[in-house]
């Protein structure tokens, strides 16, 4: 007989697919359309298609539950061109001093540059945060195992489910990201760790041809 401990439960009702292999082709078509988005609509989101997500987010796993991530959701404009604005910065010192030619080169068919419009021009920005500290309940802080890959991980929870819901995204993440500290007024215990740019894409939707690896390059079975 199995043996429960005391601060187990049981899970009445797991997912279980009748068809989990239709229902697994059926996500990763979907998911197989996502493509990074920098020319956003301004068409209104509903704000609560985007709590969804960071909810979703949230049940991601991670180091000994600590849940060592915070999101920064930001919609009012002056805070976006503040964000905007130091970010291009950040960046100019990137395209002008700290970037190799090589990559530069391989950035050139994507069109980047030191300019980032979509930073203010979409509808809304999420500040993504890795936390070496996390409060409980009773305002004491715990230590975070694991913050950086388990942050990872809800970020990846949060894009799939802003592409699930239909809006388009964009991860940023400018070196070093402190601005966004400054502008939010948050202490070090908050590291940044991307900024997701989302909203409904800016119509005729343009982006750059690229190819995936296919299924033999990224995997091996053993």
């Amino acid at each position: 007989m199995e043996v429960f401990l005391n601060n187990h439960i049981e899970i009445q009702h797991y997912p279980n697919e009748p068809d989990a292999v239709a229902v697994s082709s059926e996500f990763r078509e979907k998911m197989s359309k996502r493509r990074s988005i920098r020319h956003f609509s301004s068409q209104p989101v509903d704000r609560e298609i985007i709590l969804n997500a960071i909810k979703t987010a949230g049940s991601a796993p991670s180091g000994a539950n600590r849940q060592p991530w915070y999101f920064a959701l930001v919609t009012t404009q002056s805070v976006k061109e503040k964000i905007r604005r130091a970010a291009e910065q950040v960046e100019q010192e990137f395209y002008d001093h700290k970037a190799t030619e090589e990559w530069l080169n391989d950035l050139k068919p994507f069109d980047t540059n030191s300019v980032k419009p979509y930073l203010s021009e979409a509808p809304a920005l999420i500040a993504v945060f890795s936390r070496s500290l996390c409060e409980n309940e009773d305002g004491s802080r715990q230590r975070s195992y694991y913050p950086v890959e388990s942050t990872g991980i809800a970020t990846g929870f949060l894009l799939t489910a802003l592409h699930y819901a239909g809006l388009a995204t964009l991860t940023h993440t400018p070196k070093p990201m402190f601005f966004l500290n400054e502008v939010l007024e948050l202490d070090k215990t908050y590291r940044p760790f991307m900024i997701v740019v989302t909203g409904y894409p800016k119509r005729p939707i343009k982006v750059p041809k690229i190819t995936r690896k296919l299924l033999h390059q990224i995997m091996d079975e053993y």
